[in-house]
């Protein structure tokens, strides 16, 4: 008789939440915010944890929607569903932004906003060195533990190119497409399970 795979069970290796990762959502995941997403962990410890959805791109550009950014054609992105009145930013700017905070390699989250702004107005920076979110994906204590638990996502490593490009709904395809493991089947799976 040949053994079984469960294509939906996620290895108990897969299930790590660390800074510096991404969570992948598994197919059919009911929830509107995390629905075929792309987390990019920016924080994890024992208080909690903190991302930004890198594959929700918004139909509003930043100098539509923020003052002190005109020029800045780029769009949006919904970082997710806490604080969405509030402005985020991942960027490969640390050495030169004060206050940044170093997630890995040469990713950074936040800094003094004046600093953006300035090198936005200047021509300073490109469009690959910078994102801007909407407001942020964040549990508290236990709680994306539980949800990992719950096989909800998958944990990775990738590219950090990846985390500085996926702004396309079809990254979260991509994503899974590029690991090496049983994962990348999930890809090919229909939006809805009732289809065939």
């Amino acid at each position: 008789m040949e053994p079984k795979i469960d294509l939906f069970a996620i290895l108990p290796e897969d299930k790590v939440p660390e800074k510096g990762k991404v969570l992948i959502s598994e197919p059919f995941l009911p929830d509107t915010f995390f629905n075929r997403s792309i987390v990019y962990l920016t924080d994890h410890n024992p208080k909690g944890s903190v991302g930004f959805i890198l594959n929700k791109k918004l139909e509003i550009k930043l100098c539509d929607a923020v003052t002190g950014f005109e020029g800045w054609d780029e769009n949006l992105n919904m970082g997710g569903p806490v604080s969405p009145d509030t402005l985020h930013y991942l960027h490969d700017l640390g050495h030169i932004v004060p206050g940044s905070i170093k997630v890995e390699g040469n990713i950074y989250w936040g800094g003094d906003i004046d600093s953006i702004r300035n090198l936005i107005r200047t021509g300073s920076v490109k469009p690959g060195q910078i994102r801007f979110f909407l407001g942020y994906s964040g549990w508290s204590a236990g709680q994306l533990e539980k949800e990992l638990k719950e096989n909800s996502w998958v944990t990775a490593k990738v590219d950090p190119e990846a985390i500085m490009q996926s702004r396309e709904s079809d990254s979260w395809k991509r994503v899974l497409r590029s690991l090496k493991n049983k994962y990348r089947v999930w890809a090919d799976f229909p939006e809805s399970p009732d289809m065939n």
